[in-house]
């Protein structure tokens, strides 16, 4: 044996025998550049299941979850590892399931939240064209009438996977975020009651259950009806029963900033600090990809990610009356807020659902930031904010924690 290999050998039998777990578990790591794969998998008894080969990032089950001493990590060129945390979506509750006879397909576009934020006056001046918006999700309905014409090619990362993420330990965190709540519980006034122009009055309303496949087919309508004439690529991460994983939605964001993305909408979140997704955000930025995400529902401050890191849009949810969600996160990483209390978007089979959360929130700005960003190239972020409307004094208890206020889409295009 040669005295690199046995010593080797004696980093890996002292650093297996401190460990306690005795099940596989599933590992991330990154490898530096000259880093060998295969000393890694010999010497940790590893298999690899998946990869992303040009960040030299790696999915491996190892028999037990290794501590990598710095002598270890140089020695194999492993830069860091994590486990692979797979989480779940809780139950959501009822909420409301619409049919409806309208000849128009994106009837919802005329709601009063996309009135609120004068969605339909900006498309005057924009409609997003040329921009592609990738929406990392669940599945979606392309067979909806409300979405034909506005999805472009994406990518399943669920179907073709070689392992489940049912296996994995589940996190208690939320990691889709729409709202748990029952429904129109959030609402501080009565959605129904808002329109003076009945505008559910021919409409019949039903309740149901939520299934996870129906979070991608509500985010994806929520942006078409926002930026009619930008493309959505869909790219499922998350699988039929809302299930996820680190390493998958790592993937899903590089494999979206690398196939055409200039907007990427991410309507979930964890309260794992990542170093796999955090690795994918840094990528995507450095393509120029507008970053959005969901602020999460757990009333909170306490930092929810991919939405804290730098550089992402981070949008909270507030109701008609600029008034915040009782479930809705607030805090220092808040860049806008966006109304989120009832909002009525494309579900499953041909219907339309009345839903709640900052899963629907987010998908607003992202169609906010493709109306801009098909005028110009820069400035997408600092236009979103700074055209905000304050609502601070709305919001006396959560003062300089909502950002810089409720977007304003026409007066972000217009600039007044």
């Amino acid at each position: 044996m040669t005295g690199r290999r046995w010593i080797l050998s004696f980093v890996l039998i002292f650093t297996l025998s401190v460990q306690a777990s005795a099940a596989p578990v599933q590992v991330i790591v990154q490898l530096k550049s000259n880093s060998l794969l295969g000393n890694v998998l010999n010497l940790l008894d590893g298999v690899l299941l998946d990869s992303i080969p040009e960040a030299n990032i790696y999915l491996l089950k190892l028999p037990k979850l290794p501590i990598v001493s710095s002598l270890l990590g140089n020695l194999l060129g492993i830069l860091w590892t994590e486990p692979n945390v797979g989480v779940v979506q809780p139950p959501s509750g009822r909420f409301g399931v619409l049919q409806t006879q309208s000849p128009a397909a994106d009837w919802y576009k005329y709601q009063p939240a996309f009135q609120k934020v004068r969605a339909q006056q900006a498309l005057a001046y924009s409609r997003g064209e040329g921009v592609v918006i990738a929406d990392i999700n669940g599945l979606v309905d392309y067979a909806h009438p409300a979405l034909q014409g506005h999805l472009t090619g994406g990518s399943d990362f669920v179907s073709g996977r070689s392992y489940s993420a049912a296996d994995l330990n589940q996190s208690s965190s939320s990691f889709l975020d729409q709202s748990s709540s029952s429904f129109l519980d959030q609402s501080s006034s009565n959605f129904l009651d808002q329109s003076s122009s009945s505008f559910l009055d021919d409409r019949m309303l039903a309740f149901a259950d939520n299934p996870a496949y129906s979070h991608g087919t509500l985010t994806v309508g929520v942006i078409a009806a926002v930026a009619p004439a930008a493309m959505i690529m869909p790219v499922r991460a998350f699988d039929e029963n809302g299930e996820a994983d680190l390493f998958t939605l790592a993937k899903a964001i590089r494999y979206s900033a690398k196939n055409g993305a200039d907007v990427i909408n991410m309507s979930f979140g964890t309260m794992t600090d990542s170093k796999a997704i955090r690795n994918a955000i840094d990528y995507a930025k450095a393509s120029g990809v507008i970053l959005v995400a969901s602020a999460g529902n757990n009333n909170t401050s306490s930092l929810q990610y991919p939405a804290a890191y730098s550089g992402v849009i981070t949008v909270a949810l507030t109701d008609l009356n600029d008034i915040k969600g009782s479930f809705s996160n607030y805090g220092s990483t808040i860049e806008v807020t966006a109304p989120g209390v009832n909002i009525i978007s494309a579900y499953p089979q041909g219907y339309y659902a009345m839903v709640s959360g900052t899963s629907f929130s987010a998908p607003m700005v992202a169609g906010q930031a493709a109306l801009i960003r098909s005028m110009r190239s820069s400035g997408i972020t600092s236009s979103i904010t700074s055209s905000s409307i304050n609502i601070d004094w709305k919001n006396p208890a959560y003062a300089g924690r909502l950002g810089s206020g409720r977007i304003d889409i026409l007066r972000s295009i217009r600039g007044w």
